[in-house]
Order: structure tokens, then C-alpha cells, then sequence
């Protein structure tokens, strides 16, 4: 059989082949973004209570309705904007598969995506994937700070979608209000729709208030917003999540949504409404990860990398070019074979993979693991 790619010369995920190479060198992970600590045993028992009490087979398409109403409720008490529960929520199996509802739904062929670099690697398989072409804007220096003036350059009347993602991964930072006005400006009069990976809304530091673009009327009118119970709640691996968006954009959403899963886990959904009838539950992840934040960060207060903290995610960067002048994938891959440690290097989600010395590493690990990877992170 003769067989043509729909993509052709994608490599396997980073995620994928660091944690394999973890595994195969016996190795800390601080790669892959997941907690190695146990999600709330409350929540354990209210998917386990949800079984036993039948909920077992397909729920409603776009989810529960207690779930969404309970979403609808925080984004409402939260940043101000009420979304419909019957029209405008949509419980789905993942972030990934919303971000990829949300994509397939709205671009089609030679239609332009701007996506931010660094960027999360399903954006733009997926665009692709849909006809689409994406058109990469990288953020500027180490820091990250987007150069809006570069991104008004890159909108043409073909220009279908834009891709925004805050908190950042894999880079911490945030969008601030100042940037989310001048996005809102630059979409004015437009008909470009906006996706914001709001995945880590919850998980943002330092006393900052999350600019979700639910939060302005002109681009909450025109944004499909996604985001994850699974990051949120320590249980990636439960597969649970979200997006909003009016409804005239889930209308087509939900017909993308019906042919690729049709609905997402049942009882997962019965356990997060319930649990989500305690807002503490997520209000207070914040302090949490910071607290995970500085103890990892106070841990390598001696050693040769510098930093700048993370603003949001539990994600660090650490910049290593008082160590080695290597590339960035090499340290890595040097790190997990030399010394049992491994780490995202940040190049491979750059434009023409630029090298600013930087290492990813998840610190949403028990206190134990931070402390043994701090001490080889001090060694070298």
C-alpha cells in the first residue's frame, strides 16, 4: 500500500521522549506536566460513589448538565461573564480534544492560524490537520513578552484564528490586562476568532489576577476559552475538560465534538460537580503551587542557574549557560543519562528552534522529589 501522511515529518512529542528516556535512566521526571502526588481522596471517592450509584453509561453529549451550570457559575463569579449552561458549555475528553474541536470546527483550507512561540505542541498538527496554515509569531527575548505590533503584521484577510495560551506553557508567564486590551483592539471590526488555552487559569502566582478574555466584552464575543480539570485537580490522566464559547461558535464546536468522542466520562462528571460546589477546591491551588514554586526555587538558590520565578503553570525555566554552552536538547538528554534528571528543553517549541539556554522543569512533585532533584540541579 502506498501511503501518504497527513503529517508528514512530525516527530514524536518532547513530552513523550523525555519521559521515556526517564524511565530508561531510572531518572527523576520533572519533564511531563503531572503531579506525583495524589489527587484529594474526596474526589477518589465521588467517581468511585458516581459507579456505584450507575452513572456507568454515555452521559448527555455536551455533559452534564450540573457541571456546566457549576462552570458557568465560576466564570461568572470569577471574571464577570455568564455563559449559557444549555448553549454555551461543553464538557469534553481533555483540554487537547476542545483545543482540537475548536480548530477543526472554524479553519478550513488556506484559512491563517497566529500561533505564539513558544507554543503547546497540538496547536499546530491540528490546524494543519484541518487545511489550515499556521503563521508563528515568536515571543520576543527571554522573558517572553509578546511584540503586538508583530502580531497586527502577521493578521491578513485570510487570517481565520488566533491562538493565545495563559498562563504559558511551557514558559510561566501571563498575559497581563495591558496585553489582552491591545489583543482586543487589534481583533476589533474583525472576524477572527479567538482561542485562549486557559488550561492553568487557577494556578497563577504572586497576588495576579487572571486576565481570562472571558473578561473583555470584545473579545469574549468572539473567544472559544478551553480549559482542564485534570491539570487543575492533580489527575491528568482522568482525561476531563472543558471549553465556552457563545453559542453560535458551540453550535459548531458540538457537531465536532459528537463525531470525534460524543461525550466525555460519565462518572468523572458527577465527581467534579460535586466537588466543584466547593470553590475552595480550586481558589486556593494558587498558594499551593506557589508554595511548590519557592521551596523548588529556594532549593537552587545555590546553584549555577538563574531564574526569574514563574508567574503561573508549574512550570520553571532555568537557564543553565553558566554550566555549558551546549545546545539546549543535548543538556537535556546529557542531564537524563549523566545524571538521572530530566528536563524540557524550551528550543524545540521555538521558531527554527532558538536556543536561549533554558530548561522546563514541573515542580508539581512532593516536596521529596524537589529536594533530590535540587541536589543534583546544585551538583552540576
Amino acid at each position: 500500500m502506498k501511503l501518504e501522511s497527513k503529517l508528514p515529518g512530525t516527530k514524536a512529542s518532547i513530552f513523550s521522549v523525555m519521559s521515556r528516556m526517564a524511565m530508561e535512566h531510572d531518572a527523576i521526571n520533572l519533564s511531563q506536566g503531572f503531579p506525583n502526588f495524589e489527587t484529594d481522596q474526596k474526589l477518589k471517592d465521588l467517581v468511585t460513589k458516581a459507579m456505584n450509584d450507575g452513572y456507568n453509561q454515555y452521559p448527555p453529549d455536551a455533559g452534564i448538565m450540573e457541571l456546566r451550570e457549576l462552570i458557568s457559575q465560576k466564570f461568572n463569579n470569577l471574571y464577570g461573564r455568564y455563559y449559557k449552561p444549555e448553549t454555551e458549555i461543553t464538557i469534553t475528553s481533555g483540554a487537547t480534544e476542545a483545543l482540537y474541536n475548536s480548530i477543526t470546527a472554524f479553519v478550513q483550507k488556506n484559512d491563517e492560524v497566529i500561533v505564539l512561540k513558544p507554543a503547546y505542541d497540538s496547536y499546530e498538527p491540528s490546524i494543519k490537520l484541518a487545511g489550515g496554515t499556521p503563521v508563528l509569531v515568536q515571543l520576543k527575548g527571554n522573558d517572553y513578552q509578546v511584540d503586538w505590533e508583530e502580531v497586527a503584521s502577521a493578521i491578513t484577510n485570510r487570517t481565520r484564528m488566533i491562538i493565545i495560551n495563559t498562563p504559558h506553557n511551557p514558559t510561566g508567564t501571563v498575559l497581563s490586562e495591558e496585553d489582552m486590551l491591545k489583543l482586543q483592539g487589534l481583533l476589533k471590526d474583525t472576524n477572527i476568532i479567538l482561542l485562549s488555552d486557559e488550561v492553568y487559569q487557577h494556578l497563577i502566582f504572586d497576588g495576579t489576577i487572571h486576565q481570562s478574555a472571558s473578561r473583555f466584552p470584545g473579545l469574549a464575543k468572539r473567544s472559544i476559552i478551553c480549559g482542564s480539570f485534570g491539570k487543575t485537580f492533580h489527575n491528568t490522566g482522568w482525561k476531563t475538560g472543558y471549553c465556552v464559547a457563545p453559542a453560535e461558535l458551540m453550535k459548531e464546536i458540538r457537531k465536532i465534538h459528537e463525531l470525534t468522542t460524543f461525550s466525555a466520562n460519565h462518572p468523572m462528571q458527577r465527581a467534579y460537580a460535586e466537588y466543584l460546589k466547593q470553590p475552595e477546591h480550586y481558589l486556593q491551588l494558587a498558594a499551593f503551587y506557589q508554595e511548590k514554586r519557592d521551596t523548588f526555587l529556594k532549593l537552587i538558590s545555590g546553584s549555577r542557574f538563574s531564574s526569574k520565578p514563574s508567574k503561573g503553570t508549574y512550570y520553571q525555566l532555568l537557564d543553565f549557560s553558566e554550566i555549558t554552552t551546549e545546545k539546549d536538547t543535548d543538556f537535556a538528554e546529557r542531564l537524563v543519562k549523566e545524571h538521572q534528571l530530566a528536563a524540557i528543553p524550551v528550543s524545540v517549541f521555538n521558531i527554527n528552534e532558538k536556543d536561549h539556554s533554558q530548561l522546563r522543569f514541573c515542580f508539581a512533585k512532593t516536596n521529596e522529589t524537589l529536594e533530590k532533584a535540587a541536589e543534583i540541579l546544585c551538583s552540576l
